[in-house]
């Protein structure tokens, strides 16, 4: 399985970061390792951009977030059908800021992840805890609880991508110790073992994403049960994006 190196751009970028995915492309001497897939997920108003340029260099788009719905009045919001017509391949669900500052529950991310499947595109599920929850020992239950709420019925390990991402470590310059890495990412492949089978499990992709950078990188991904990087501030920058994608 490839490494997918997903960069999460968060509200950041103008119109000349178009250019970013030939940047990064020549960073790389125009060859992505064979190891690694590497995904770009900007603003929406810069996706169809962004998305071209992407596939032009072997790499993949994704929104950061969606609507459940196909359509209708809620102002300011994007379809999934709307992100696959500006040709991504993936969109983020649930990632930690969404659910903290906009309320997305475990239901509504379970929604959006359907629209997603439903679009022919691959939904990445974010879960992870607090720093209360780990410190109190619910870790495990929490993430578990999120991944059972979350995931649709539709679910595979083709329309699936699981990020795994501590809430505490995330913009904070904090990580989990790779142990703790390791062990939550066994747990959620059995988790999702108990859902969907083993096969789907065994080769389902599982991401690690909190404050992943150049220097942590390649411990990181080295890691067993980690089959990604889910990348924010880090990924701003194609030299230290390339470093990323190296390291994989």
């Amino acid at each position: 399985m490839k490494k997918l190196i997903a960069a999460n751009w968060k509200m950041n970028g103008q119109a000349d970061w178009s250019d970013k995915p030939a940047q990064l492309s020549t960073i790389l001497d125009g060859t992505i390792p064979k190891t690694a897939q590497v995904l770009i997920c900007p603003p929406s108003v810069y996706l169809t951009q962004i998305a071209d340029n992407a596939h032009k260099y072997g790499m993949n788009a994704g929104a950061q977030n969606c609507h459940s719905a196909e359509s209708g009045a809620f102002t300011g919001e994007i379809s999934a059908q709307m992100a696959a017509d500006c040709h991504a391949d993936y969109v983020i669900c649930g990632h930690s800021e969404r659910r903290a500052m906009f309320g997305d529950t475990d239901a509504v991310v379970q929604a959006k992840a359907t629209s997603v499947i439903q679009s022919a595109m691959v939904a990445i599920i974010c879960v992870g805890e607090t720093l209360e929850q780990r410190e109190s020992g619910a870790a495990n239950s929490t993430v578990e609880a999120q991944l059972r709420a979350s995931i649709p019925e539709a679910s595979t390990a083709l329309n699936t991508v699981i990020a795994y991402e501590p809430v505490w470590a995330i913009g904070t310059g904090k990580t989990a110790t790779l142990d703790d890495i390791e062990k939550m990412h066994a747990h959620i492949r059995s988790v999702y073992h108990d859902m969907f089978g083993a096969r789907s499990a065994k080769d389902l992709c599982i991401q690690y994403g909190g404050s992943v950078k150049p220097s942590n990188a390649k411990d990181i991904l080295s890691t067993k049960g980690v089959d990604g990087a889910l990348v924010g501030g880090a990924s701003l920058k194609m030299e230290d994006f390339a470093k990323i994608i190296l390291a994989a």
